[in-house]
């Protein structure tokens, strides 16, 4: 059957979607190849129409049709259940969905006044419009007052690392001796910084997180450094 993955794209061949990173590194950890991966623009929701929505990532499993990261993991939980489990068991499904809010409102709401303006720089010149009009309403800034802010913003940022900093000082990943789905909520957040910001935003003496993020970078062969990226994070 055919599998593919519908992901954002911008200038250059970067895709920087950390949803989409949940999916693609979903996908890896599942032993599973997308026979596509297509990479659709801001302005080209309606390529994922079929989907009954706009938004990416949409995986496309022979006949099904799955969109939403945290919808994408469950179906290919149930899916390829003799694959290696993204959670395991029910338990640890219920804990890596608390981390996928906790990533949500704590940890991507700490990054985006950060990331959002420097994104807006690597779009594709027709959809950089689309952009800032819609970032501005979400956030309720002009992408001008989060350049304005971005020092304040940093150091809210570090503060926000203090739990994922103190867990990865007792374990190697967030889900313990090896990765799991918890990992790929949390990091694709660190390679949307990495494939748009050109500066390195996790502090040089912040160790347990670079040493993680590292980890992260050279999983499955390194699929998270096979895109166009800031060469900032080692």
């Amino acid at each position: 059957m055919t599998l593919i993955l519908y992901e954002r794209l911008c200038a250059d061949d970067r895709r920087p979607s950390p949803y989409c990173w949940r999916a693609r590194l979903a996908l890896a950890h599942k032993g599973l190849k997308p026979d596509e991966y297509r990479a659709i623009k801001f302005t080209e929701a309606e390529k994922v129409g079929f989907s009954g929505q706009g938004k990416v990532p949409v995986l496309v499993d022979g006949d099904e049709v799955v969109w939403d990261s945290w919808t994408i993991a469950t179906y290919l939980e149930e899916a390829y259940p003799d694959a290696p489990s993204l959670f395991g068991g029910e338990r640890g499904k219920a804990l890596a969905r608390f981390v996928n809010h906790w990533t949500n409102e704590c940890l991507q709401k700490a990054f985006a006044p950060v990331v959002v303006p420097s994104l807006h720089a690597v779009t594709h010149a027709e959809d950089q419009d689309y952009y800032r009009e819609t970032r501005e309403t979400k956030w309720g800034l002009t992408l001008d007052d989060m350049r304005a802010q971005r020092g304040e913003r940093i150091t809210a940022l570090h503060q926000t690392f203090a739990p994922l900093r103190e867990l990865l000082a007792e374990q190697p990943f967030v889900c313990g001796s090896q990765p799991g789905y918890a990992d790929y909520l949390a990091f694709g957040e660190f390679q949307w910084a990495r494939c748009v910001d050109p500066e390195d935003l996790v502090p040089a003496e912040d160790k347990e997180i670079r040493t993680w993020r590292t980890r992260m970078l050279d999983l499955f062969d390194g699929l998270a450094r096979q895109v166009t990226a800031f060469d900032t994070a080692a």
